[in-house]
């Protein structure tokens, strides 16, 4: 399946298209892919979505449809031409990740050929299929495998890079799937096809995507935590000796504290944003700050107790990698990153010192792609045009 293959870059820069597909908003950037590994981004728009009182999936799609179809339309119309490639880069609201680990162990030696490397992964992808839609669909929708990755593979024990043709006892590779329901899939290239006129559109994970661009920009860097926190869901992954172990996501994302006050206190949602902004920048009147206090300390425990668990479950006691990079809007990032920084909690989840939380913003990607002038800096488009700027 060609998953130990490196793919050959493009020999000369060519036009290319991306789509970020959030829980809360739609981003698109139109760049070009260069030999030198730099991207560079001449168009990018993002459109926002106004939250609901309740997340209701279905209604979300029309949403993100809404917005999809602004973000297309505008990028059809920039004037910089008609892209190559059409990329789509998924939150995990949209799909489904696993990591799964196929083992062989026999008391001859055995040649890693790609028939039974092939075989191994079709075996593997039918039985991903069944749990899946055993765990995550309903009512018999559709599904679509949109990633398959090689995270590592080792013979004997010893990681290899390329394991074609090698003799060996054992083998152990550790597989990267998505997959992602047809209906979702299907509306978002309609709308493309409406601005763009093709529906070949490569699908990606942006838990992959970041996971490879902050790997290869900090080599060093070989244990870590990777915390995506969107709109409607925060997704966590562990990285040990540069391999993706495990990722986990729950459905409580930056807007779930303006839910939280909008129901106890009775306001609609756009209200209770307000007095969420105001508490958290420190601008409430000390009264209005002593009334939303303990929601907004309740609403943080109950953030910490699914950080807590998610983590638990992922290392089932692996030591805790101490180092965070962060994805998340700006105006969130200080209000979660002291969440995640408080003393008690550090003490709590027995981390051997305290995090060190490294927030993935323009300063941290200034290097590692180029710009059209007056071009706007979207971190998360920016990761994303890294990431494709590698296929």
């Amino acid at each position: 399946m060609g998953i130990f293959t490196k793919r050959t870059k493009a020999e000369k820069s060519e036009l290319v298209a991306v789509f970020d597909i959030g829980s809360a908003s739609v981003g698109g950037a139109l760049f070009f892919v260069q030999k030198s590994g730099v991207p560079k981004i001449v168009f990018s728009v993002r459109e926002k979505i106004i939250p609901q009182p309740q997340i209701d999936p279905k209604n979300l799609l029309t949403e993100i449809r809404k917005a999809l179809n602004n973000v297309a339309r505008q990028m059809a119309v920039s004037n910089f031409g008609a892209p190559k490639k059409i990329f789509c880069v998924l939150s995990s609201m949209w799909h489904i990740s696993h990591n799964r680990v196929i083992r062989i162990k026999k008391n001859t030696p055995f040649v890693f050929t790609d028939k039974l490397a092939n075989g191994l992964i079709e075996k593997e992808l039918k039985l991903f299929k069944e749990d899946y839609l055993g765990q995550y669909v309903k009512n018999d929708k559709q599904i679509r495998v949109i990633e398959l990755k090689n995270i590592k593979t080792t013979l004997n024990g010893y990681e290899v890079l390329n394991p074609y043709k090698q003799k060996a006892n054992d083998l152990e590779m550790t597989l990267f799937i998505s997959m992602a329901e047809e209906e979702v899939l299907s509306n978002i290239e309609d709308v493309i096809a409406q601005h763009f006129h093709t529906r070949d559109v490569v699908f990606s994970s942006f838990i992959m995507a970041s996971f490879t661009v902050v790997r290869d920009m900090h080599s060093h860097q070989k244990d870590f935590i990777l915390i995506d926190i969107g709109g409607e869901i925060t997704d966590i992954s562990i990285i040990k000796n540069n391999a993706l172990i495990g990722s986990a996501s729950y459905p409580l994302g930056s807007n779930f504290i303006a839910r939280d006050m909008a129901s106890i206190l009775g306001s609609n949602l756009e209200e209770a944003k307000t007095f969420f902004s105001l508490y958290k920048d420190g601008h409430a009147e000390e009264r209005i700050h002593q009334r939303f206090d303990p929601i907004v300390k309740s609403s943080q425990t109950r953030w910490l107790d699914r950080f807590q668990s998610s983590l638990n479950t992922l290392l089932n006691d692996i030591s805790i990698p101490n180092t965070i990079y962060l994805t998340i809007d700006k105006e969130f990032a200080d209000f979660f990153i002291n969440i995640i920084q408080n003393e008690q909690f550090n003490q709590y989840i027995l981390t051997s010192s305290k995090f060190n939380i490294k927030l993935i913003d323009n300063s941290l990607l200034y290097k590692v792609a180029a710009f059209e002038k007056d071009t706007t800096r979207d971190v998360f488009l920016i990761m994303d045009a890294i990431y494709i700027n590698r296929f």
